[in-house]
């Protein structure tokens, strides 16, 4: 079913929307840049994944994928900015945002989100896929583009390269300690009750404080618009309404060989852009020498910019030209 949400309609230049929201008995005022786009639901086997589409529903999109514990409203600020000749899909992944929850006794794994893409291009019987990935979604449309060469005609990831690469005792230590997570969270979800709850500005300061102070604090309300709700047991206060076993998500285990081996597959346009106040979360010479292996492919442009791991969200006008550019250049008007 898809369910169309009703926004000013944006042609050249992003429009204001204000959004109130209650805190500690005042009203605060949340400015929102905006563009018309559908609110939608895709079916999966165990529910829905939800998305924003923007543009013409006739013209394939470009999937913008967010990440870890983020949502769809990761790309509210950049979507704007992005050429109108095309569509725009932002996902929420499952147990983020407004998608269905994995069923209870399962855990969260990176490796599912690249079947995800599978799922969508059936979906809508896409022969061809254009990806934008952030973060924990750049690590797995690096991943689908290797995987499937000939399915991707263009792929932009911001900020994180690949799958990072960890120590043998990292490895061993991070699957035990997640294992045991896991069965602790299923415990807490088992019993049924509401996670705490905060004033809304207290909730904006752990979402900020929580991402490192990647997230600014006024873009931390782009995110929590799909990733709060108020409580009910406590007026005016608001929890985070994804799934907490996400903070035991398993991720790629890989030895260095493998993404060396994946970089050398993808043969797509590929865009990738470093936020460099982010960290590169892993031994420098391993991101280097994949690096070195993508700028084989002709069709791989690299570029840097200021900012932290969330630039594309506090500071789209940073990314925007460095993607128009790129996306104008493989899916011209």
């Amino acid at each position: 079913m898809r369910v169309h949400r009703s926004l000013r309609l944006l042609i050249k230049h992003p429009s204001v929307q204000n959004v109130r929201h209650s805190s500690s008995g005042s009203t605060k005022s949340l400015k929102i840049l905006t563009k018309h786009y559908e609110e939608i639901s895709i079916p999966v086997p165990w529910g829905k994944l939800a998305g924003k589409w923007y543009g013409p529903k006739h013209v394939r999109p470009i999937v913008g994928m967010h990440g870890w514990q983020d949502n769809a409203g990761t790309f509210d600020t950049l979507a704007p900015l992005l050429p109108s000749h095309l569509s725009f899909l932002s996902i929420d992944a499952p147990g983020h945002g407004l998608s269905s929850w994995l069923p209870a006794g399962t855990s969260y794994h990176s490796i599912d989100l690249v079947l995800i893409v599978r799922r969508l291009m059936d979906d809508y019987n896409w022969d061809k896929i254009s990806i934008m990935g952030h973060s924990m979604s750049s690590i797995n449309g690096f991943v689908f583009s290797a995987l499937f060469p000939d399915k991707v005609d263009l792929f932009v990831g911001i900020d994180v390269l690949k799958p990072p690469i960890r120590s043998a005792r990292q490895i061993v230590d991070g699957l035990a300690e997640r294992l045991e997570a896991t069965l602790k969270l299923e415990r807490r979800l088992k019993s049924g009750s509401e996670p705490p709850a905060y004033e809304w500005d207290e909730l904006v300061n752990r979402l900020h404080e929580g991402s490192n102070k990647s997230v600014s604090l006024e873009s931390c309300k782009y995110l929590l618009q799909r990733n709060c709700k108020p409580s009910t047991h406590e007026p005016h206060k608001y929890y985070f309404s994804r799934d907490n076993r996400l903070k035991s998500s398993l991720f790629y285990t890989l030895h260095h060989e493998v993404p060396l081996e994946m970089a050398r597959r993808i043969k797509c346009p590929h865009l990738f852009i470093k936020a460099m106040q982010a960290p590169y979360y892993e031994r420098k010479e391993y991101y280097d020498a994949t690096l070195a292996e993508l700028q084989n492919n002709p069709l791989f442009e690299y570029h840097e910019v200021e900012g932290s791991h969330h630039v594309h969200l506090n500071e789209p006008e940073k990314v925007a030209p460095i993607i128009n550019s790129f996306i104008n250049k493989y899916r011209p008007l």
